[in-house]
């Protein structure tokens, strides 16, 4: 007979201390670090323990005593359930200490290394209604809610158009209203949403199970008024898919690009799968100082759009160009920072692992008449070497932009050959940046360092940071 578990403890009167990773707070009960989420540094709680290690603890606040003094009103209805927007529970200025806090606090004690001037975090001007795309799912088992479950009341209707419960892959909340993309994708959203569910045949996917006939729902925004919709089907039913299309164009004349896909594979990624067009163009246009961006429904794009124009000119001022260097610009994407550095420099090399995302590189050189930039596919390790630099030219300045994993040693090894005068760091991870400035540090000092938000009431921060040859 298996042994029960026994019950893990009630800490009670317990004071919130501080803010740590992955939008957690954190206490200290005697030797126990306890990791706290939606609590602020201030707040004095009852935890029921969830998860209990050697060292540490994961629970949640079951009863709140005090309050803390720095707290705000959280202003979205799905805070606590959805999993996103985790700090709308903190006044906005103390989000940006805290993230300014956790750059130098992570480059401190893994990079190990001088961090020279230190410059104030950049906060973002929205707070709200700043992202330029977010991506739904329909499901025929929507996530209740405890006060739902509690209740006991049976649930109409289960099914829901919304986001993941996070570490649930077949759980979605149904979002009524969402405040990080402008109110047009609320709109759209709910309209289509109240379409398949007042007419037949427009089964909400099931994805434990694989079947249902709706599945995903993207939207985009541009600065420049362009709206693309992007719907996925599991399977074609050309009769219904035009019926709802056409509601959609009818409904919402502001759409300029129209798409669909039919997905019958496992997962929901449409990297590998044909995107139609239905109406309009199967692009949208993005604009930065004057320079334009063709965006696909695949291509990859920062998604604060007036946020990514002040990292992009942070990245660009600590470059220094005077006109006569040459930039590698490492995991350039669809070129974004390339091309925006390129007015300033002789000529620009970008490299990027998804051969997709550099021919958009090129459309975007093409389409601003840039003529200095080069684009060059494949897996950065095993692209930019010693042999590339001998072809292509040693650089005067590289600036990298790397995933959330950092940089490859292979990669590190090749800058140093490469020697430039200066790397240009921007990264979304500043565990990994600091981990690849202690490698750097051989042969190159910190001057700068730039933390930008991009994501309000999230845990989330880039940061930028200037290298120069000692």
């Amino acid at each position: 007979m298996a042994r029960k578990r026994k019950p893990l403890p009630l800490l009670e009167g317990v004071t919130i201390t501080g803010v740590a990773a992955e939008g957690k707070a954190l206490a200290r009960v005697n030797d126990l670090v306890v990791f706290v989420p939606y609590v602020a540094p201030g707040d004095i709680v009852d935890i029921q323990l969830i998860r209990k290690k050697h060292n540490y603890a994961e629970g949640k606040a079951v009863a709140f005593h005090k309050y803390a003094e720095e707290r705000a009103v959280p202003f979205c209805e799905h805070f606590g359930v959805c999993g996103g927007c985790k700090w709308q529970h903190l006044p906005y200025e103390a989000q940006l200490r805290y993230k300014h806090k956790q750059v130098v606090d992570t480059l401190t004690r893994i990079g190990k290394v001088d961090l020279g001037e230190i410059l104030p975090i950049l906060g973002s001007e929205k707070t709200r209604f700043y992202r330029n795309k977010l991506e739904f799912t329909f499901s025929n088992k929507k996530w209740l809610t405890e006060e739902q479950v509690q209740s006991g009341q049976p649930v109409a209707c289960m099914n829901g158009l919304g986001f993941h419960i996070p570490n649930m892959f077949d759980k979605v909340l149904d979002i009524n209203k969402c405040w990080l993309q402008a109110d047009i994708s609320n709109r759209i959203r709910l309209a289509i949403k109240a379409y398949c569910l007042e007419h037949e045949g427009y089964p909400f996917y099931d994805l434990r199970n694989q079947e249902g006939f709706v599945r995903t729902l993207m939207i985009r925004t541009a600065s420049t008024g362009d709206l693309m919709v992007v719907l996925v089907f599991y399977h074609e039913d050309k009769e219904r898919r035009e019926a709802l299309l056409n509601y959609v164009a009818e409904q919402f004349p502001e759409i300029t690009s129209l798409l669909y896909v039919i997905n019958s594979k496992c997962n929901d990624t449409i990297t590998d799968q044909e995107v139609c067009l239905f109406k309009g163009k199967d692009f949208i246009l993005e604009e930065m100082e004057g320079l334009k961006f063709k965006i696909g429904a695949k291509s990859f794009y920062q998604t604060n759009s007036e946020q990514a124009y002040h990292l992009y000119s942070v990245a660009r001022d600590f470059a220094g160009l005077t006109g006569s260097e040459l930039v590698y610009d490492l995991y350039t994407g669809t070129g974004t920072i390339a091309n925006f550095v390129s007015r300033q420099a002789k000529e620009v090399i970008g490299i990027e692992y998804v051969p997709e995302a550099i021919e958009d590189a090129k459309v975007n050189s093409a389409l601003n008449g840039i003529t200095n930039t080069k684009f060059f596919a494949g897996d950065m390790k095993d692209l930019l070497t010693q042999d590339f630099i001998n072809e292509h030219g040693r650089p005067d300045v590289i600036i990298t932009d790397p995933p959330r994993a950092g940089m490859h040693d292979d990669v590190i090894q090749t800058i140093l050959f490469a020697r430039p005068k200066r790397i240009v760091y921007v990264s979304c991870n500043p565990a990994t940046q600091a981990r690849d400035l202690n490698l750097l540090d051989e042969a190159y000092a910190v001057r700068k360092v730039q933390p930008v938000d991009m994501f309000p009431h999230t845990h989330h921060v880039e940061n930028v940071v200037l290298l120069e040859l000692k």
